[in-house]
């Protein structure tokens, strides 16, 4: 099972200390690096926070480094490190933008992108975009379909409710073929539907192991549903909350994680390295 890390960078973050980060991490012989996306914080809202037991980020941020900028910094400056979005709020962006953001992210990072998706769930953040959030679902998926219009050979075109491409030239194209994989965050029976239909992988959050069997039997039935199987699919899972040890590793594994991401947040590189070693003790 491949160990990553979650990293959130944001206006506190010095360029220097990103840098640093990410070249101990993969020195460290971590798989990948996940980075979260949210555009807009609010002091006060009413959505509710899904992985916390007060319905509030934890925190309360007030900013992020882009994610596509983050991971460009971090390519940058790496190697051999997979690098994801943690998770890329895709009804929220203008799809062609963000097709082009994965593409070259993935060019120039010698194709190493895992592009990780969802629906997202602040409705405030949503309004201010000027983004509806009650058809964020189906929108996500016509969004994801014209991307891989887009990142297919030739010249690319897509008609769809919401996305209307003549045919044009876009480039360059992934290097990783027929595209980044897709990876759908979520634990909701209707995401599971969404995996089953357009995904290439699965990003369980704030699972215990038992929490991840429960939720793999959902996934199981959606991809049967659509004629697939679950070895065709990456399954990851972000224990957040949950302890990670030899033990609970080990269980993640026997369940039928490929890959477990753990946030590692430190202000100092000493501090990081700290974790990080602690995290490859318990692996």
């Amino acid at each position: 099972m491949k160990i990553s890390v979650a990293m959130a960078f944001n206006e506190s973050t010095e360029p220097d200390f990103i840098k640093n980060a990410v070249q101990l991490v993969e020195a460290k012989g971590v798989h990948g690096l996940w980075v979260p996306e949210h555009v807009l914080f609010f002091p006060e809202y009413a959505s509710t926070y899904p992985y916390s037991d007060d319905g509030r980020l934890p925190g309360d941020p007030e900013g992020l480094l882009d994610p596509f900028t983050a991971l460009t910094f971090a390519a940058a400056h790496t190697e051999r490190l997979r690098l994801g979005t943690g998770i890329c709020l895709v009804p929220q962006r203008q799809p062609v933008y963000t097709a082009k953001m994965v593409a070259d992210l993935d060019y120039l990072s010698g194709g190493r992108v895992d592009f990780g998706v969802g629906i997202g769930w602040l409705k405030e953040e949503f309004a201010n975009l000027g983004m509806d959030f009650s058809t964020r679902g189906p929108r996500t998926e016509e969004y994801l379909l014209a991307m891989k219009a887009l990142w297919s050979d030739g010249i690319a075109e897509f008609s769809g409710q919401t996305v209307e491409l003549k045919p044009c030239h876009f480039n360059p194209k992934p290097v990783q073929r027929p595209h980044p994989p897709i990876i759908f965050g979520g634990e909701s029976e209707a995401a599971m539907r969404r995996v089953a239909r357009l995904g290439d992988g699965w990003y369980g959050y704030d699972l215990t192991p038992a929490d991840l069997a429960e939720k793999l039997n959902s996934l199981d039935a959606a991809l049967s549903g659509s004629g697939r199987r679950r070895s065709e699919l990456q399954i990851i899972v972000g224990p957040n909350r949950h302890p990670v040890t030899p033990d609970t590793l080990a269980e993640y594994a026997a369940t039928g994680a490929d890959q477990i991401v753990v946030p590692v947040f430190a202000r100092t590189l000493e501090k990081l390295e700290q974790r990080l070693d602690a995290l490859d003790q318990s692996s």
